[in-house]
């Protein structure tokens, strides 16, 4: 029992270190349920999910684990031939042996090195393939939820969604899962070899295998907890960045500096703490691992060091300096792949994390979809009917009450009211941007659910008060990169909407830069593109949500005389609180609290002496005050 009691103290030892972790893994049960937003998926589910993006390579996978068997010969047979030299060292040495030896140990790196070269240019090329199919689809998926489901969540957590998830999830592809195979393949070698050499040290080795196990599962629990915090410390600050660095003026105009920076700061701090917790837990298990290494070292040695001077036989087998020379070696490469898992699998739990985050995105049910039945329509005479439409945003809280009304194709249709009253609402439904809950709405006499969403849309054309243009320059933000439209043809419907007017005063023309949200112009400008961008498409149906807000008298003279030309191009339908904008409309329609009070043209309703007249007598008023 004395002989053995080296060994004995480094098992109590190993033996200390695991109830530690098994107490610190039973209280990370039993702590607080983490959050809601953790869909807490299993890592088999994750493991199928990501694995069905790889499926189509399954040939270059093959080739990769083909390259792998050989370039891991090199691990499992070099120590036997640095054995066998050790043996030719100790007895007659002959240098002939000692250069074949040479030959075929260079030969076996060779073969490995190249191996493991084209199984890397392999698996980055495949990787970078699933990683483009895999942001392809997430971002796909955005584009089909609902306004209300992306106005439920933050620009700045879907753009982290996208690049920085997705970038966790490519190690996996490109790196993790063949290494974990390789490095499985390199242990199941070893053990083959050591087995041959001496299965009593082999026995003596697998002992602390139960201990490398019980430690990566308690890893495991504290990594994927980690990780999940570090992802949900990263989404917060890209989502307050995206937020703050788009209101930034907003900021500096009420001097709220300071203030904003301590909330950055706060949430920098936040990612820090669990960037650190990330760096506690990967720091305490690769030393464990690392301890056992050494641990089966130091047994090998006291037992070869005894077997060596005393002949002394461990469980009836002898053990000679060849036999440990290699089992040295072989316990290096043993319990390397075993620290390079433990590398691995934090990186493989990152990537769990990320595709947890990923998967919840693309697990959103798009809620407005197009019915089994839904139709293509290729063109539309633009007749539109409202039929007892109720809608709410919110249940309960009614936006649009029992609304019906009906417009003539080519007719120009105008909405008026108090804020709230339900005139962009309205608008927003036609292109089905909402579902209603209750009524109908027509178009052509066609429930607007029997018809493919992106057929309905594409016979509108909708020109918001709050004009979007996208980086580039002028020609890419009209035709919106469609192919086939000639410059001939943008120009044409720049004139159309006076949109030449600035258009040809610009040193580029057409290929005027734009910068970020079209900063570089101003609001009658970007208006004005807008309306070329439209009727470039020569939609059916054009939708003016406050088209002529916040611009100046002398813009919005081009653009009254734009939407003129535009009347006669298809069915109009405007929003605006300038009455004056829409006199010569052939249907007015007063809304009220999501109800109809009053329609008629622009005479009818003055004569009518209602709230519509109440209402042009005091912007008429209003305006006679201005002018003097």
């Amino acid at each position: 029992m004395y002989e053995y009691l080296p060994i004995i103290i480094v098992g109590a030892i190993i033996g200390a270190f695991s109830i530690i972790f098994i107490m610190a893994y039973i209280a990370l049960n039993k702590s607080k349920a983490e959050k809601d937003s953790d869909r807490n998926m299993s890592d088999g589910e994750l493991v199928k999910r990501l694995l069905s993006y790889a499926k189509p390579f399954w040939k270059q996978f093959l080739v990769v684990l083909f390259l792998m068997i050989f370039s891991i010969a090199y691990d499992i047979i070099s120590p036997l031939i640095i054995g066998e030299v050790q043996d030719l060292v100790k007895g007659k040495f002959e240098l002939e042996y000692l250069y074949r030896y040479l030959a075929v140990y260079i030969s076996i790196l060779l073969v490995s090195m190249i191996c493991t070269y084209l199984q890397s240019i392999i698996l980055q090329k495949v990787g970078q393939q699933i990683l483009s199919d895999l942001r392809m689809d997430i971002f796909t998926h955005i584009e089909s939820l609902s306004h209300e489901q992306l106005n439920n969540i933050p620009v700045g957590k879907l753009v982290t969604r996208v690049t920085n998830d997705t970038n966790s999830i490519s190690m996996m592809f490109t790196n993790v899962l063949v290494t974990m195979a390789k490095n499985s393949m390199v242990i199941v070698g070893v053990l083959g070899g050591m087995l041959m050499l001496n299965y009593a040290l082999t026995l003596m080795v697998l002992c602390f295998v139960p201990f490398v196990v019980l430690f990566t599962v308690i890893f495991r629990k504290f990594s994927r907890t980690v990780h999940r915090n570090v992802n949900d410390a990263r989404t917060d600050i890209n989502t307050y960045l995206s937020e703050n660095l788009s209101g930034i003026k907003i900021t500096q105009i009420f001097n709220r500096e300071d203030q904003k920076m301590e909330d950055f700061l706060k949430k920098s701090y936040d990612l820090q703490k669990a960037k650190q917790q990330q760096i506690y837990v990967f720091g305490i298990f690769r030393p464990m691992v690392y301890m056992l290494h050494i641990s089966a070292t130091l047994c090998l040695f006291y037992l070869g060091g005894k077997g060596i001077i005393t002949d002394f036989e461990f469980m009836g087998q002898s053990v000679t300096s060849a036999i440990v020379v290699s089992f040295y070696l072989y316990i290096s490469k043993f319990f390397n792949p075993i620290q390079t898992l433990a590398e691995q699998f934090d990186v493989l739990q990152k990537s769990f994390a990320a595709a947890e985050k990923i998967f919840t995105i693309m697990d959103m049910i798009p809620e407005i979809v197009d019915e089994p039945d839904a139709i293509e329509l290729d063109e539309i005479r633009g007749e539109i009917e409202f039929k007892d439409v109720w809608f709410a945003y919110k249940p309960g809280e009614w936006v649009l009450k029992g609304v019906s009304f009906h417009v003539e194709p080519k007719q120009t249709v105008a909405f008026v009211g108090s804020t709230g009253s339900g005139k962009s609402t309205i608008l927003s439904l036609m292109v089905r941007n909402y579902d209603i809950q209750k009524g109908q709405i027509l178009i052509d006499g066609i429930d607007i659910k029997k018809i493919k969403i992106a057929s309905l849309r594409k016979h509108f054309g909708q020109m918001l008060q709050d004009v979007f243009l996208f980086s580039g320059d002028i020609r890419s933000n009209i035709i919106l990169r469609e192919e086939g439209i000639s410059d001939e043809e943008v120009m044409e419907a720049c004139r159309y909407v006076n949109a030449d007017s600035f258009i040809n005063k610009l040193e580029a023309g057409l290929d005027e830069v734009v910068q970020e949200r079209g900063n570089n112009f101003s609001a009658g400008q970007r208006q004005l593109l807008s309306f070329a961008r439209t009727i470039i498409h020569k939609p059916a149906v054009m939708i003016l949500d406050e088209a002529t807000a916040n611009i100046d008298t002398e813009t919005e003279l081009l653009i009254q005389d734009s939407l003129e030309k535009m009347k006669n191009i298809g069915t109009m339908l405007i929003v605006a609180h300038r009455l004056s904008t829409i006199q010569h409309s052939d249907n007015i329609i007063l809304l009220s609290h999501g109800e109809i009070v009053e329609q008629g043209n622009h005479q009818e309703l003055l004569a009518k002496k209602g709230q519509y007249y109440h209402l042009y007598t005091l912007q008429f008023s209003k305006q006679q005050l201005e002018q003097k």
